[in-house]
């Protein structure tokens, strides 16, 4: 998908050193300021643009911002303190052939080398495609090795023609994984840079710090100068008397040096003008612990950072900490100090955060960095997951975000972060009433559960139900190997805990196979009498701590098991008594190479982490807890086993032709609408997705011809009936199947033409369909999130089994695959009912075909397919129905700030 934009549509974007710039269309009265742009160049700057050094040729270009848009002309400029600093243009109808443009690009003296040409080809690539543009050429001196540079940095095939001193360059526009991973590392690097000032800052003011005890920002002020920040610390406030022993003066202005971060806590009313004195006197970051801001003053303080280059978190937050020695810096308002660690934690609730910190602590993880996101205006989890990529001590990633501002930019960030360390999130807003909940708390658009559900499944993130469930889990996945799959060995000395603790394991989809003969025989020689060796492996009260350690370290060298879940329970048996079996667990010659856990039932925390002679092993109060966070370590296994997934070519589809049909159609319907059969069976006739055979009619006797053409060896026919807007026809009783015959045909469609003739626009005859799995396909297209492809059980009984799964467009071949395997219909595909199995790689290609279409056309607002059949010979829709609406298309990779 492609952003087009408009006349004074104003994006801001990170270049490569961190700062802000801001990208536009070109607009009719900036002719003197890009005439002001090339007059500031060098001469040489101006030869190696014009291929001369000539003014007039500076004019000339500057003159041709001035032309109408609809000429083939589009300019696209770098705005930056008001003054433009940069402009990439691009001219069709230049001798190249129609879906080419010539472009050119200049950049400012001194702003070379930050990525500002590359930023702005960037957008005018986007725009480009938009247009129907598909390669760019351009012309530059051989010894411009800058601008060639750029050229061949893009990420997009260059071709290059020497011509003298000249080169003549073509750049295909195609939309490649290359180009799109190119954009992304630019964007990265840009982030990373971008967070210095806000998670490295060499200096600090508060400004707000009043001097009543109670205050935010006094308490902020408080965990600062106590956290031991290693850089100048400075308060800001009306009085200029110091406050907690901390320097005070009365205005940023009047600070010593300029603070890379400024703390704003003061009232809502004048958060606005306090950022904008910030911005003005240089700061480089804002953190905003101050709420009730109503709109025209969250628009301010947004205009502020914007226009003054400064990253903002918050407004409405906790604060941020970063605990890297050479930095200390506390600059929350939470009771107590973060504990330092490895995790990033990075949450929209103050008090999940609070509940995150304490928990981390209490298992001995703490944190890398911590950023409470609150209303989340600017820096979001996309940017913190960049950051703790880089940042050389985080190792797992925790999230709880209630809103997304760019799921699809999220997902793909997500997924590369997370083949390095574990994501973690609590799956928030499960509920109506919790929906309800995070939309006012977050002035964010409730999200469906299946629509977030289906991200983090893309994505691979670990989404837990519950806060202990998160810090559960994330005291597996801190302290243990990854299972290779989900075979688990339960190990008890009382045969009530293995039951409960087996059961917890099933019920968490966990496998607990039997043992085989050679390793049944192997733990009787170190168990006591009486124990048994099936799985749960019952060991007895009697166990000593030398024979559980042998039990637990055969199974744990053994192929077959990938994890050892040992539950236990004190006894009055002398062996028994105390932590004498846990120290089976936790002294071992050697790191064990599969995952070990604990269950200990009369534990009074729900998790802790036992410490290890090589490492920590977590113990849990609960089976099901243990269950549940070794579910999850096993699925991140599974994923992390195969590789990334790409998003595969397609034959057979027409691109240009479909957006021509809806071009076509909401020419018509300008409003948007349903489309009616004969568009709709062209438009996926554009894309190649498989339909039954079908006529459309009008009347009696065209039915009747219909039904003699389409008829199939056994001579039934379907009969359905078709109006605008037709949702159900079962329901509506707007279908005859089983026709047979011109009498039965003639009947049936007298029988709509009574019941339906004021709305009825017409009809459409298939043949009968032979037997087959009913199965559903669809697309809904979510503002927030984007296009999801949807697929389950279909037929009558669709709506009330449910049974669906969803991915986000565009889907890879992994999506596909877990998108059919998901629902619980799925066995059926596999021929386990009996049948043989469906042809399953016309059912990929059915869901990828989908994908690609809504992935195309934005316009195409829900599509469902109910019933699609299922056989072993092919897959085939029966029935589809596309509803359009008048939308713009945006690119979700583009670089561009929220």
């Amino acid at each position: 998908m492609t952003v087009i934009p408009a006349s004074g549509e104003r994006v801001h974007a990170l270049l490569a050193d961190g700062t802000t710039v801001c990208v536009r269309p070109a607009r009719p009265d900036d002719r003197e300021a890009v005439l002001g742009l090339y007059s500031a160049m060098s001469d040489a700057n101006l030869r190696l643009r014009f291929f001369a050094v000539s003014r007039r040729s500076a004019e000339q270009a500057a003159a041709r911002v001035a032309q109408p848009e609809g000429a083939g002309y589009r300019a696209l400029v770098a705005e930056r303190g008001g003054r433009i600093i940069g402009i990439a243009e691009y001219q069709t109808g230049c001798g190249e052939a129609s879906d080419s443009a010539e472009i050119s690009l200049a950049v400012g003296d001194g702003r070379h080398h930050r990525g500002v040409g590359t930023l702005l080809l960037e957008h005018l690539v986007s725009a480009a495609r938009a247009h129907g543009i598909r390669t760019f050429a351009a012309d530059a001196l051989a010894e411009n090795h800058e601008v060639l540079k750029v050229f061949a940095d893009l990420g997009l095939r260059t071709e290059r023609r020497f011509e003298g001193p000249e080169v003549h360059c073509v750049i295909p526009l195609d939309d490649t994984e290359e180009y799109r991973s190119s954009v992304e590392r630019r964007g990265q690097a840009a982030d990373v840079a971008s967070l210095v000032p806000l998670l490295r800052p060499g200096s600090v003011a508060v400004v707000g710090a009043g001097r009543r005890p109670g205050s935010v920002g006094r308490a902020v002020l408080h965990n600062l100068s106590t956290g031991r920040f290693t850089g100048p610390l400075y308060a800001v406030d009306p009085a200029a008397r110091p406050v907690l022993g901390v320097r005070a003066y009365p205005a940023v202005s009047a600070l010593p040096r300029i603070p890379d971060l400024a703390v704003i806590a003061v009232s809502a009313e004048h958060v606005a003008q306090v950022a904008g004195e910030c911005g003005r006197f240089g700061v480089r970051a804002l953190l905003v612990v101050s709420s009730g801001l109503d709109a025209h003053q969250s628009g301010a303080l947004l205009t502020a950072c914007r226009e003054h280059d400064m990253r903002l978190v918050g407004p409405h937050c906790l604060g941020v900490a970063n605990t890297e020695e050479r930095v200390r810096l506390d600059a929350t308002f939470a009771a107590a100090h973060p504990a330092p660690g490895s995790a990033g934690v990075a949450v929209q609730s103050g008090g999940v955060g609070i509940a995150l910190l304490g928990g981390l602590e209490r298992l001995g993880i703490g944190v890398s960095s911590f950023v409470s996101l609150g209303d989340k205006y600017d820096v979001s989890g996309n940017d913190l997951l960049q950051w703790w990529e880089t940042d050389g001590r985080t190792d797992l990633a925790l999230l709880h975000l209630e809103s997304f501002g760019n799921p699809r930019a999220f997902s793909r960030t997500a997924r590369r972060v997370t083949r390095r360390m574990p994501i973690l999130t609590v799956d928030a807003g499960r509920t109506e009433a919790g929906r309800r909940a995070a939309a006012s708390h977050t002035a964010a658009a409730a999200t469906t559960t299946m629509t977030r559900r289906a991200l983090f499944a893309q994505a691979g993130i670990t989404a837990t139900r519950t806060i202990p469930e998160l810090l559960q889990t994330a005291a597996l996945l801190h302290s243990q190997p990854l299972p290779a799959a989900g075979r688990v060995v339960v190990v008890t000395n009382a045969s009530g805990a293995g039951v409960l603790t087996a059961d917890a394991c099933a019920e968490a989809g966990l496998n607990l196979p039997p043992l085989p003969p050679g390793l049944v025989d192997d733990l009787l020689t170190v168990l006591p009498p009486g124990a048994s060796t099936t799985n749960p492996v019952d060991a007895t009260a009697a166990v000593s701590e030398e024979q559980l350690r042998g039990c637990v370290d055969r199974l744990a060298a053994r192929d077959g098991v990938d994890a050892v879940l040992v539950a236990l329970v004190p006894t009055a048996v002398a062996a028994a008594t105390g932590d004498v079996l846990v120290r089976a667990l936790t002294r071992a010659p050697a790191r064990r190479s599969r995952t070990i856990a604990a269950v200990l039932l009369d534990q009074d925390v729900p998790v802790r982490l036992l410490a290890a002679d090589n490492g920590q092993v977590p113990a849990y109060a609960d089976p099901q807890a243990a269950a549940r966070a070794l579910a999850h370590a096993a699925e991140r296994a599974r994923r992390l086993a195969r590789p990334p997934g790409t998003v595969p070519a397609l034959d057979g589809v027409d691109t240009s032709r479909g957006r021509a049909v809806v071009d076509r159609f909401l020419r018509r319907h300008p409003d948007g609408a349903w489309l009616d059969p004969r568009t709709c069976a062209e438009l996926l006739d554009c894309y190649g997705i498989p339909q039954s055979p079908w006529a459309w009619v009008e009347t009696e006797d065209e039915a009747v011809w219909a039904a003699d053409r389409l008829k199939g060896p056994d001579g039934h026919v379907v009969l359905k009936a078709s109006w605008p807007g037709l949702a159900h026809k079962t329901a509506r009783h707007a279908i005859h199947l089983d026709l047979r015959g011109d009498a039965q045909v003639r009947a049936a469609f007298r029988d709509f033409d009574v019941r339906f003739g004021h709305i009825m626009t017409g009809a459409v005859v298939q043949p009968l369909a032979p037997r087959g799995i009913e199965l559903f396909a669809g697309v809904v297209q979510d503002e927030v999130f984007g296009p999801l492809v949807l697929f389950g059980l279909g037929g009558t009984a669709a709506e009330v089994l449910a049974d669906h799964a969803a991915r986000p467009a565009p889907l890879t071949d992994q999506d596909v695959h877990d998108l059919i395997t998901a629902p619980r219909c799925a066995p059926l595909l596999s021929g386990r009912d009996g049948t043989g199995p469906v042809d399953l790689h016309g059912l990929e290609q059915f869901l990828l075909r989908l994908s690609r279409m809504a992935g195309d056309l934005p316009q195409l607002a829900e599509a469902d397919f109910d019933p699609v059949l299922a056989r072993p010979e092919h897959v085939t829709a029966l029935d589809a129905r596309i509803r359009l609406l008048p939308r713009r298309a945006h690119d979700p990779y583009l670089r561009r700030l929220r």
